[in-house]
């Protein structure tokens, strides 16, 4: 299945100063589907006009100077929507991911995948083994692709392989030792699309002292300019962590 390459200039625009940049910015990506309705026409069209936003949005975070950045791609749950829509969304992430991985390398980006292999499809999972390994030695921004995640499954998955480890004694440090990324770092900011306002089992467990921000638009009308402005307005925040002031 083919899709339209957009090129994009990744220093195309002016970066603001921004007073205090989030080390991990979490998005779910949201919207798309009903993007594509209100003008008509079939649900993947949205998901077609999702990548522009993906791309926009990881060059504003390149610019801004993220550390790790987290897209919610495709959820364990997804699996529950029609057929069509599932087999679409699986060549779509193969394709994305295909076309796109030598554009992200040049932008020094080092891509990461974050779920389970159970029936994530094998040609999603060679593309990513590829993109990971031709990124492997990048030292910008951490890209976390989560295709086929949820955040109870990880958990769960992370029990049975510490059971399975045959661990007499748990901490929070071994425990995240055993999640799917265990480098990531604590969710900062979580920023959802489409002004729904939940985290939809999205980084349960790194996402405990995130500063959520919900953005009443669209998945596929958002762009670098709406991270920016997330990002402004976390600068603005005061994060204490369960301290006292």
């Amino acid at each position: 299945m083919n899709f339209e390459a957009h090129p994009l200039v990744i220093d195309s625009l002016e970066v603001p100063e921004f007073e205090k940049v989030p080390k991990h910015i979490a998005v779910i990506m949201d919207g798309n589907g009903r993007w594509a309705v209100e003008r008509g026409l079939k649900r993947t069209e949205g998901h077609k006009a999702a990548e522009t936003a993906i791309m926009d949005v990881i060059a504003g975070a390149v610019n801004a100077k993220v550390s790790e950045l987290s897209l919610y791609a495709f959820s364990t749950e997804n699996w529950s929507r029609p057929a069509q829509e599932v087999r679409f969304l699986m060549s779509y992430a193969h394709d994305l991911i295909h076309r796109r991985s030598e554009e992200l390398h040049s932008w020094n980006v080092k891509i990461n995948w974050c779920g389970r292999k159970n029936r994530l499809w094998k040609s999603v999972l060679r593309e990513i083994s590829f993109a990971e390994k031709l990124t492997k030695n990048n030292t910008g921004l951490m890209l976390n692709f989560c295709i086929n995640y949820g955040g109870r499954a990880e958990i769960v998955d992370a029990v049975n392989d510490i059971i399975l480890s045959g661990a007499k004694k748990v901490n929070e440090k071994t425990f995240a030792s055993h999640l799917y990324s265990k480098n990531m770092q604590d969710v900062d900011l979580l920023i959802r699309s489409s002004g729904e306002q939940r985290t939809s089992n999205f980084l349960i467990w790194q996402s405990t002292y995130a500063e959520l921000m919900f953005i009443d638009k669209f998945w596929p009308d958002i762009r670098r300019q709406d991270l920016w402005e997330a990002i402004c307005e976390f600068g603005k925040r005061e994060r204490r962590l369960g301290r006292l002031r």
